[in-house]
């Protein structure tokens, strides 16, 4: 297994990561709100947030690159990630990313994957004995996953790893989310935002006029679709909205103060089971290495 100390190391090489900050996803813009739960969320899981109340998020959106300056014109991946915020305490993490097929399978690849991209005969070398991770990356730029959007409320975010959700009889089934958005062009602000922090600007306008809103829709697994195995396409069994997130209200900046937060997608609550995705039991780790470096004092 690669050495998280190294994965962090070399990708915070490549994106030029200054210290004391994420080595990626280091520009990003914290919110609040809540979310509810369908009745049909409730009927599959006993996860404590599934319940149908309402309970309190924290949202991140996020430019994908390393550095903290990023210009928002620039073509990248954009992630949004939410804590569910329980009682005791206790949080529960989802994150997505604008690139709906995740082209790698283990965290090696994704380290050497990330530092070819931009090198064309490496690139291609890499790929030449990935043929999967090819396809994949076909995909995402059909699908235009890295071109700038025109707001964070309305992309779509697709968290790449599946998860087990159990019932209050322990009956499992395995599950994929996506983040939908239900903004339009419609409701855009009269305002044009240009410049390297347009995207911030738009959401905190767009929020001043009212709530973004969210589904979390669900993939059920079909017989052979594979929760272990994150570049996986799967055909699905059936879909549902599984609850809305409606998101309010800016936050100043939680970390401005060196505060660290972090999102994990393995941090989870009783009725939701992890796969084992070797990216998914891997970040953690990395995660990890990089708390203790951000947590660091820096010049």
């Amino acid at each position: 297994m690669l050495d998280p100390e190294e994965a962090v190391d070399r990708l915070a090489a490549v994106m030029k990561a200054p210290p004391g900050h994420r080595v990626l996803h280091a520009k990003g813009l914290f919110c609040s709100g809540t979310f509810n739960a369908s009745p049909e969320a409730a009927s599959i899981c006993r996860a404590a947030h599934l319940q149908g109340g309402t309970v309190p998020i924290l949202v991140r959106w996020s430019h994908g690159s390393g550095r903290p300056d990023a210009n928002d014109d620039a073509p990248y991946v954009r992630g949004m990630a939410v804590s569910f915020v329980l009682p005791e305490g206790k949080s529960t993490d989802i994150l997505g990313q604008t690139v709906p097929r995740f082209p790698v399978r283990t965290p090696e690849d994704f380290v050497r994957l990330s530092e070819v991209a931009r090198d064309r005969t490496a690139l291609v070398k890499f790929l030449a004995t990935r043929p999967r991770s090819a396809v994949a990356l076909a995909a995402n730029a059909r699908a235009k996953a890295l071109a700038p959007p025109k707001s964070y409320a309305e992309a779509t975010y697709f968290p790449i790893h599946a998860f087990r959700w159990l019932t209050l009889s322990g009956h499992g089934t395995w599950v994929r989310y996506r983040l939908v958005p239900q903004a339009t062009p419609r409701d855009r602000p009269a305002e044009r935002f240009t410049g390297r922090d347009r995207l911030r600007d738009e959401i905190r306008a767009r929020l001043a006029q009212g709530p973004v809103r969210y589904d979390l829709v669900v993939t059920v697994a079909g017989p052979k679709d594979d929760p272990h195995n994150p570049m996986s396409v799967w055909k699905g069994s059936r879909e549902l909205v599984a609850g809305w997130l409606d998101i309010t209200t800016p936050e100043d900046d939680h970390e401005a103060d060196g505060d660290v937060v972090v999102f994990d997608p393995t941090r989870v609550v009783d009725g939701i089971e992890l796969s084992d995705d070797p990216v998914l039991r891997y970040r953690p780790l990395a995660y990890r290495v990089s708390i203790e470096r951000r947590s660091q004092p820096h010049p």
